[in-house]
């Protein structure tokens, strides 16, 4: 493994502390007395779409392919981000991501000239998305018309990397149909949900459909009968894949189109549940990836895992029964269990200049 290479550090650490302002913001709005400016509260979502997930994304994938355009970026969406921050500059932030994500998607092109496969077309179609709801939010658009084309985003690159590493299950033709399936139907319907709010129950059935899909031939039902930190990984996206299914079910029956309680409960079914449970999996192996780091499992970990769920399960039950105070102290330990997350990552880590040799359960998982 590479050394320690402190100018990723820089980027990487850009996109946490945008995450946690983005929190705060997120905290205040559900009515805890933190100190967020105005600002943070209403660009909560952006933040984590583009200073966040598009820092982490797109720094990945610049890493991967050590090219100017790819490191372009992280470093439009840093950039980014501390403009929005700013409070004064949030048409140039946005045009920053616009430029992001476009330059995202060249990296994609790269990518699948290299290696034309279903996988790479479908981040491809996530970077895509991205770009779409980041130019409506430009636009004007109002969060909950453009918020499906960044869930998307997300949503695309996952299901992208699960297929890659379904390689070696050796997907049939009904595996894939059924993939290729609930991918345009996720996007089609998040199409037609800018005209037609009602289209949200088709995008509700693609996601069960992906949940459907992970559940009978993700290689994390294999994986789950390892040790340490291949079972940890396993459990994590297992874990990811029922509050998929959750959200779906939401977005089906619930009909939060526009706010409200259901509106915040299939939302972070997707993005806490789905999203950071992808997050808490992946990010052992990656960020040392990144960082030229080697990584320390402990049983530590469990903790964040145990947290984000049974706060989900506060926060989500809160929403579909109509109880604010649950919803409120669900947001509060959502938090907490993606800050103790972020501290047992780094304190996991250990940084030299010396090259060190991969852990053999990290390469098996990613």
């Amino acid at each position: 493994m590479e050394g320690f290479r402190p100018r990723r550090l820089v980027l990487l650490a850009a996109g946490m502390a945008t995450l946690f302002l983005a929190l705060i913001g997120g905290l205040a709005r559900m009515g805890w007395n933190l100190p967020a400016r105005p600002d943070w509260v209403v660009l909560h979502g952006p933040l984590l779409m583009g200073g966040f997930f598009g820092t982490v994304i797109g720094l990945e994938r610049a890493v991967a392919l050590q090219s100017r355009l790819a490191w372009g970026v992280p470093l439009l969406t840093a950039a980014g981000s501390i403009l929005a921050l700013t409070g004064k500059a949030q048409t140039v932030a946005a045009a920053m991501w616009v430029a992001a994500s476009l330059g995202l998607i060249g990296v994609f092109v790269v990518l699948l000239r290299r290696q034309p496969t279903l996988f790479m077309a479908t981040m491809a179609g996530g970077a895509v998305l991205w770009a779409v709801g980041n130019l409506t939010w430009l636009l004007g658009f109002p969060i909950p018309h453009i918020v499906w084309w960044w869930a998307g985003f997300l949503v695309l690159t996952i299901m992208g990397e699960r297929l890659e590493l379904n390689r070696l299950l050796q997907p049939t033709p009904l595996t894939r149909a059924w993939f290729v399936g609930a991918m345009l139907l996720f996007t089609i319907s998040v199409a037609a949900a800018m005209r037609l709010p009602d289209a949200l129950r088709i995008t509700g059935v693609s996601l069960l459909l992906m949940a459907a899909w992970l559940a009978r031939w993700d290689i994390a039902r294999r994986t789950i009968r390892g040790r340490n930190l291949t079972r940890f990984i396993a459990l994590c996206l297992l874990s990811g894949y029922v509050w998929l299914a959750v959200s779906g079910l939401i977005l089906l029956f619930g009909r939060p189109q526009i706010a409200g309680p259901l509106y915040d409960a299939g939302l972070h079914a997707l993005f806490l549940g789905f999203v950071f449970g992808m997050i808490f999996g992946h990010a052992p192996v990656i960020f040392p990836s990144i960082l030229g780091a080697r990584y320390v499992f402990s049983r530590r970990h469990y903790l964040h895992l145990a947290l984000l769920q049974a706060s989900l399960l506060l926060r989500i039950g809160g929403g579909v029964l109509g109880v604010d105070a649950w919803r409120t102290w669900g947001a509060l330990f959502n938090g907490l269990s993606i800050t103790l997350f972020v501290l047992v990552t780094v304190t996991s880590m250990r940084f030299a200049k010396a090259r060190h040799r991969v852990d053999e359960a990290a390469t098996a998982t990613r």
